[in-house]
């Protein structure tokens, strides 16, 4: 068996052409048992700031949706299911580990939706530039936490998935300012 080659940034084995991982009862497991207090601490943190991350993503895309059959509301409404899937995979590792979703998270909600309806408002070129912003901004929280956290291996990859489609939201959102421009 060969060694494993160390992965670039932005290199990856996951399709992030699918947009909703399949996902099997089997798949559900109870978590934490055996692990120290300092390492639950530390996922409990990760698990609860990406929710967060998550839960703003999606509220950013359903608010810049419009009605017009477009290809970018196409992609918005592909990056916003792929983002609630995202938030789903935090929410029942939360669930497996014993834990539940942040009580003030309505207030990240509140504001994601602000950010979302106010590019909407300013246009195509705003709402481009917001899904980067925010996807950069998630993609500074995922390296962060994959680093400096000791997940459990089905998390960690479920991490891994998640931060890759960040990725790739930022590279069409680019190309699709880029294009824009002429």
């Amino acid at each position: 068996m060969g060694k494993q080659q160390e992965k670039k940034p932005g290199e990856s084995d996951y399709d992030v052409s699918i947009i909703r991982p399949e996902l099997r009862v089997e798949n559900i497991q109870m978590r934490g048992t055996g692990m120290s207090p300092k390492r639950l601490k530390g996922i409990k943190k990760g698990l609860l700031t990406l929710h967060t991350a998550e839960t703003m993503a999606v509220n950013v895309y359903k608010h810049q949706i419009t009605r017009e059959p477009s290809e970018l509301n196409r992609l918005l409404i592909a990056a916003m299911c792929n983002e609630v899937t995202h938030l789903q995979d935090f929410q029942v590792k939360l669930y497996e580990y014993g834990w539940k979703p942040s009580k003030l998270r309505w207030i990240n909600w509140t504001i994601s939706a602000i950010f979302g309806y106010v590019s909407r408002l300013r246009g195509p070129a705003a709402i481009l530039k917001t899904g980067i912003w925010i996807e950069s901004k998630a993609v500074h929280h995922y390296d962060e936490l994959i680093r400096t956290i000791e997940w459990d291996d089905d998390t960690r990859k479920i991490i891994e998935k998640d931060r890759m489609d960040e990725d790739e939201h930022i590279n069409r959102w680019t190309k699709l300012l880029q294009s824009s421009k002429g």
